[in-house]
């Protein structure tokens, strides 16, 4: 495992010390010929820039946040990325640089270079595209099953809430006058994933994208490509499908039959990972708060979210969880002529 600089583990805020000097040096330093041009790129887990080179189209380059992946939890995202590639399968994965390796590394940072590529989110509403997607998830699962992570986290759901929760609490996030609806709520939501979780039953998991949103696919003409697998995990199939449904429970219903027109082409799919699709999502729910309080300390969050630390965005929360308890006492969404 890396072990992160007393200075860097030390700050509370890890970015610091990456100055554009310190990123065009890393760059060159790993055998790129940088023409000087930076541009930041929104992003705020990690540091993301393009980086103009002498000769050729600009590289896209991410710096890790330190001390959130060991090298080890890293190399098994790049290796996934990478066995995605040889296997033809339209991914992002990373450059090799000079020494053979995908992991850069300079002074207290790790880094890793991209081609840049253009495009836009696909259109969810068209069912050529989801069937389309499907057919692409169907062939990345396939992969994804043919061995395990050794390094990288699964899903835990209802621990998870339970972590998260506690992590809000503790830290005094959620305002006083909010707390006992929060905390009446948190139990309700645990029990109603609970009983959607035994409902599921035994489900395979496998290495998944982790977060396969339609940000994180890129259209261009007929082209597709799947981006940042830096939550990749080990997790159901359904994790990669159910954020790209939309609209009313009829809607998402029929979205996820035409995923599954595509993926079956290629891998079947266990139709009781539908029970999984709000613990999911309940377990999203909470895990964004915990991130953005995590990472407050960086002052990129205040920054950009700087609604978090308002009451209102707790007052919403509390009305989209109560939402969500309702979604979790609702049937599971049903596909076009099942039940």
């Amino acid at each position: 495992m890396n072990t992160e600089s007393a200075d860097i583990a030390a700050s509370t805020h890890p970015y610091d010390s990456l100055t554009p000097e310190v990123i065009l040096d890393a760059m060159e330093d790993a055998g790129f010929e940088v023409s000087g041009r930076l541009f930041a790129l929104n992003s705020y887990e990690n540091r993301v820039y393009q980086v103009g080179l002498e000769e050729g189209p600009p590289v896209i380059t991410k710096f890790y946040r330190p001390g959130r992946w060991s090298d080890a939890a890293i190399m098994e995202e790049h290796g996934f990325s990478l066995e995605l590639q040889a296997a033809d399968i339209p991914v992002i994965a990373p450059m090799i640089m000079e020494n053979g390796e995908s992991l850069g590394r300079h002074g207290d940072f790790r880094f890793a270079v991209f081609p840049q590529r253009g495009g836009q989110a696909p259109d969810t509403s068209i069912t050529d595209t989801l069937y389309r997607l499907g057919q692409w998830l169907g062939q990345i699962h396939n992969l994804g099953a043919t061995k395990s992570f050794q390094h990288r986290p699964g899903f835990d759901l209802v621990q998870g809430i339970q972590d998260h929760n506690a992590l809000l609490i503790e830290g005094g996030w959620v305002p006083d006058d909010l707390r006992p609806a929060w905390d009446s709520l948190i139990p309700d939501l645990i029990r109603g994933c609970q009983q959607r979780i035994e409902e599921a039953g035994v489900v395979e998991t496998l290495r998944i994208h982790g977060d396969c949103h339609a940000g994180n696919i890129l259209c261009r003409d007929e082209t597709m490509l799947f981006v940042d697998l830096d939550d990749c995990r080990t997790g159901p199939a359904v994790q990669d499908m159910w954020l790209l449904l939309n609209g009313e429970a009829t809607e998402r219903g029929s979205q996820l039959g035409e995923l599954l027109e595509g993926y079956e082409m290629f891998r079947d799919f266990n139709r009781r990972e539908r029970h999984l699709i709000e613990p999911l999502r309940c377990y999203r729910q909470i895990a964004h708060c915990a991130w953005l309080a995590r990472r407050w300390e960086d002052p990129a969050f205040p920054r950009f979210f700087p609604w978090f630390a308002q009451p209102r965005f707790w007052s919403d929360q509390v009305l989209a969880l109560r939402e969500q308890l309702s979604a979790l006492q609702e049937p599971a969404i049903s596909l076009p002529g099942q039940y």
